[in-house]
């Protein structure tokens, strides 16, 4: 067992973790515990199956933190990486993959290391030795969240994360939805084209909030509280918050023209983003939801272009757990009580695909380097990876600790450069350059 790295899950932390440390020359044992126990959202016993989107949001790694972060996992060989960039499908300036044939390629890619072998089965406990990496994610099992739970000596923490829904292209009416990227942008046709938009007028939108408030929603159990995370809230949640609070999230109209009434200006908009690389399916962009599911038919129909929708998935609702890791954890990512294990993805209290990867990523090499005999040294700061390790590990304030998704408010300040919105594009762009010069720096010494 020692002389073994075993990762406990298979989804993109884990898959990335065991990527990363065989390639050191590590044994690795993946056990994931699919399909012998099966959860709500998963589809598939692939690893790496994305459920709740398929995108890895902005890949600008000049002004934006996550394509930041992409730039950084590339530089350091990732399989996430890689495997997105081989299945990458249109999306204007983000990065979104075919989700199926991404993580049967990540699966098939893993399965072929000599050094890698994968258990079914469901882990649920912490092994008091060997070398464990545990990257469960969101859907940790209830017997191993009470097993941390007991470890840890702290509240079990949790939210309620939603997942939005998937259409069938052919069911779209393109006669009143137009194929565009918000401001046109993307470095091709397909590109500037990657999102279908929906129209709606003021009188649309308003009976479509009506409606989205009345609908029946999914209860919670007696004692659960939901405390969701502010970068995938229900949209019934934001619509609580305020009628016009979707016209300036997910369902604002600006940087769109419509293609079939171009002096029309619409008074909100739904976009659809490709879902796979034939552009068979498409999912309603932000529309996370925790309405019942007959309800969700009833209100999204309501939608121009949507009024004969199939649905290939309804939205829904779930349990998210995730570590009090600025107490619990060390600089990497061991923790503090039994030091044999490390955790990695989304249970640190990182937020996003690409996060939850990157935390694999650097889990995978430092426990490979500890089993080897040596020790990394510290992340920069000043790179994306080390802001986001820094932030959960010690950076942030723990009695207030909640996900976080990358972005450069978790960044050192760069010295003399101008504040405000009209400094944020110079302040940005110096962000990446440091980041990326410290980045390459610890990977040389690595």
């Amino acid at each position: 067992m020692k002389s073994e790295l075993h990762i406990v899950g298979g989804g993109l932390a884990g898959s990335e973790a065991a990527w990363q440390a065989a390639r050191m020359g590590v044994n690795v044992v993946i056990h994931e515990m699919r399909p012998e126990v099966e959860t709500f959202a998963h589809n598939t016993s692939n690893l790496a199956e994305m459920v709740c989107s398929n995108s890895f949001r902005s890949d600008d790694h000049e002004q934006n933190a996550v394509g930041l972060l992409h730039w950084e996992m590339r530089r350091a060989d990732s399989l996430i990486m890689r495997m997105a960039d081989d299945h990458r499908i249109p999306a204007g300036g983000a990065l979104a993959v075919d989700r199926g044939a991404f993580s049967a390629a990540v699966t098939a890619t893993l399965t072929e290391l000599e050094n890698v072998r994968i258990e079914t089965g469901e882990v649920n406990s912490l092994p008091s030795e060997g070398n464990w990496i545990f990257a469960t994610g969101p859907l940790t099992s209830p017997a191993l969240g009470g097993a941390i739970q007991k470890q840890t000596g702290s509240e079990h923490l949790a939210f309620f994360d939603a997942i939005a829904p998937i259409v069938h292209t052919n069911s779209i009416d393109m006669d009143i939805v137009w194929a565009q990227s918000r401001y046109d942008k993307g470095d091709d046709e397909a590109e500037r084209k990657a999102y279908l938009n929906c129209p709606m007028n003021k009188a649309q939108y308003e009976a479509f909030i009506d409606a989205l408030l009345a609908a029946d929603k999914t209860e919670f159990h007696d004692g659960e509280k939901a405390g969701y995370f502010d970068g995938c809230l229900p949209i019934e949640v934001m619509a609580e918050r305020g009628r016009e609070t979707l016209r300036f999230g997910p369902m604002k109209p600006v940087g769109l023209t419509n293609a079939h009434h171009p002096e029309d200006k619409p008074y909100a908009v739904v976009q659809l983003r490709r879902d796979n690389k034939l552009g068979t399916l498409f999912n309603i962009v932000g529309f996370q939801t925790k309405m019942k599911h007959g309800a969700q038919v009833d209100v999204f129909t309501m939608i121009p272009g949507l009024e004969d929708a199939r649905f290939a998935r309804l939205g829904g609702i779930h349990r998210n757990t995730f570590l009090n890791s600025p107490t619990l954890l060390d600089h990497q990512m061991r923790l503090h009580t039994q030091p044999n294990i490390r955790f990695a993805g989304q249970i640190t209290g990182v937020e996003g695909y690409v996060e939850s990867a990157a935390m694999g990523l650097l889990a995978g090499r430092m426990a490979a380097a500890e089993m080897q005999g040596d020790c990394l040294p510290p992340v920069p700061q000043a790179a994306a990876m080390g802001a986001l390790i820094h932030h959960i590990t010690g950076g942030a304030e723990a009695k207030t600790f909640q996900p976080m998704n990358v972005n450069f408010g978790l960044f050192r300040p760069a010295p003399g450069l101008k504040g405000g919105r009209r400094g944020r594009k110079d302040r940005y762009k110096a962000y990446s350059d440091r980041a990326k010069a410290a980045w390459d720096g610890w990977l040389a010494q690595c």
